[in-house]
């Protein structure tokens, strides 16, 4: 029974948390609806820089102009409520942590956020800006680009997610050896597949050109490497841990009926006495 109240009160206190955590983002989103279509074009700014003088982007569906702006607000919203959400789910995950579990995931979800930003942040000011451009000096003069906005959002929102995730590069490489899943040797040697595996991954995430798998692979094989380099201070001492249990040799029959006939003599010898 009161493994049962424990689980409901669990439930309630989650649910709190997720109302919490959707009223600040709904409080944003409405603070932000007048100016909806100035933050799209906030957004679409690095587009706009590279188009020809005159040109605009262009809606092709009939609610687009009032969908795509909604969504962008949204998606703004959510990531200027951002630091209230990680505070209710702080709230809901440290009681049930020890104190150096706190210690250790405080930090994480703050670098977490922090790395997260970071990678959308590096898309924005500086791939989207370079990819365009190499974009347009490739286009024909016979065209005029009119982007869609629609998909320029949806182009958006994928290379915002790849370069976010690849941003937490480090934090993976802190985890693995945390735990001891590989050791920072193991993942050191593994080195040529982990570039190899960065250009793989850039090639199929981001659009087909050089430039932007370039962007991409080349930070995540540097934030592999600031994780080796972040893990060497978190690493467990595995030999240390080891050399004392190497010393011990448990004992051979032949010294154990030793000791056995020798207790039996102590005790027959105190009996006589």
């Amino acid at each position: 029974m009161d493994a049962q109240e424990t689980f409901i009160s669990h439930l309630i206190e989650l649910r709190d948390r997720l109302i919490k955590s959707l009223g600040a983002i709904l409080i944003v989103f409405l603070c932000l609806m007048p100016w909806a279509g100035k933050v799209y074009d906030l957004l679409a700014m690095p587009m706009i820089a590279t188009l020809p003088v005159g040109t605009k982007m262009i809606a092709t569906g009939v609610i687009t102009p009032f969908m795509v702006p909604i969504k962008v607000t949204l998606m703004a919203a959510f990531v200027i409520a951002l630091p209230v959400v990680l505070y209710q789910i702080w709230c809901f995950v440290a009681p049930g942590l020890y104190a150096h579990e706190k210690k250790f995931a405080l930090p994480l979800v703050i670098g977490t956020t922090f790395l997260f930003i970071s990678g959308i942040a590096f898309a924005y000011f500086f791939v989207f800006n370079t990819v365009f451009r190499f974009i347009a000096e490739f286009a024909p003069t016979s065209i005029t680009p009119a982007p869609d906005i629609e998909q320029y959002l949806s182009f958006v929102m994928t290379m915002f997610l790849a370069f976010g995730i690849t941003f937490e590069v480090p934090v993976i490489v802190i985890l693995l050896v945390k735990f001891g899943v590989v050791t920072v040797e193991k993942l050191r040697e593994s080195r040529p597949y982990v570039i190899v595996g960065a250009f793989v991954i850039a090639a199929v995430v981001t659009p087909p050109d050089v430039v932007s798998q370039f962007m991409l692979a080349v930070p995540m094989w540097l934030l592999f490497e600031l994780g080796l380099l972040l893990s060497r201070f978190i690493a467990k001492p595995v030999a240390a841990v080891a050399e004392p249990a190497s010393d011990y040799r448990p004992p051979s029959n032949e010294e154990m009926e030793r000791e056995l006939d020798r207790a039996t003599e102590d005790s027959q010898q105190n009996r006589q006495g």
